[in-house]
């Protein structure tokens, strides 16, 4: 058990490590930028194969990704008809289409803003990656002793799997954070609309843009409404007791617009 026991260790401690690295760097730019250079060329790998023909490109298959992943709709059935193009410049046209989409994004938020929500996104999204990590790996144990019976080493069969498990989660969350971000969509308002004092201006999450973009939408709108501060959203002409993103600000001691009778607090407002 103890050999087990240790592939998790090695695991916790990178997951750790990065962390550490994440909570004391203010921004997490080159991190984020990173991760979406390498899932879109891990998007344009799976469909154009090394050594593999134009006719065995699957370029359809690649658009639908992009526009799943990033939310643009970009030409690629027409770049890939153009005389002599290969993957690399396929590759290189997706990254600066995508570049150009959040250098933009940041340009209308401001810097601030987006590292503020890029921090916050990708500490939430590995920790709950990492989470669902360890159960997966939990599972993995409690089975891998009938791989004696095929005559296979468990401890052997267990480092194995265990490796390419945690190599997914990365590839997972290099990939979801690239997703939310290319997809989450900030409404600035007036500062003078804003009760909480001037010169500083309101935000709320637009949900609309993030409804398809992963299996469980409620978790990820979890996700975007926490990467802005709670006390820089307004609240909604409609409070709907079903959506907290039209709750707005909820002092902490009122009651939970949900209905649940509890304090915010101790509710929706409770710190996790």
């Amino acid at each position: 058990l103890l050999k087990f026991d240790d592939v998790m260790n090695d695991q916790r401690k990178v997951i750790y490590d990065q962390r550490r690295d994440l909570m004391s760097t203010e921004d997490v730019s080159e991190e984020v930028v990173g991760m979406r250079h390498e899932t879109i060329a891990n998007a344009v790998g799976n469909a154009i194969p090394e050594k593999a023909y134009a006719e065995q490109w699957d370029i359809d298959g690649l658009k639908d990704e992009v526009l799943r992943i990033t939310g643009m709709d970009l030409p690629i059935q027409d770049w890939a008809k153009e005389e002599g193009i290969a993957d690399v410049e396929i590759r290189e046209r997706l990254i600066s289409a995508v570049d150009k989409k959040m250098a933009e994004k940041a340009a209308t938020y401001g810097p601030e803003v987006m590292r503020g929500v890029e921090k916050s996104l990708l500490l939430q999204l590995l920790d709950q990656l990492w989470k669902d990590h360890l159960l997966t790996l939990d599972h993995l144990r409690q089975g891998i002793g009938l791989r004696a019976y095929a005559q296979r080493d468990p401890l052997n069969e267990y480092k194995r799997e265990a490796f390419d498990l945690f190599e997914d989660m990365l590839e997972g969350l290099r990939e979801r954070v690239t997703q939310v971000l290319s997809h989450v969509e900030l409404q600035m308002y007036d500062p003078e609309e804003n009760i909480f004092g001037r010169g500083e201006q309101e935000m709320v999450e637009s949900h609309e843009e993030l409804t398809n973009i992963m299996a469980d939408e409620t978790e990820i709108n979890e996700l975007a409404i926490s990467a802005v501060p709670l006390h820089r959203r307004k609240a909604a002409d409609n409070i709907d007791p079903n959506d907290p993103g039209t709750w707005g600000r909820v002092p902490r001691n009122s009651p939970c617009p949900c209905g649940s009778g509890m304090k915010y607090k101790h509710c929706h407002g409770a710190v996790k």
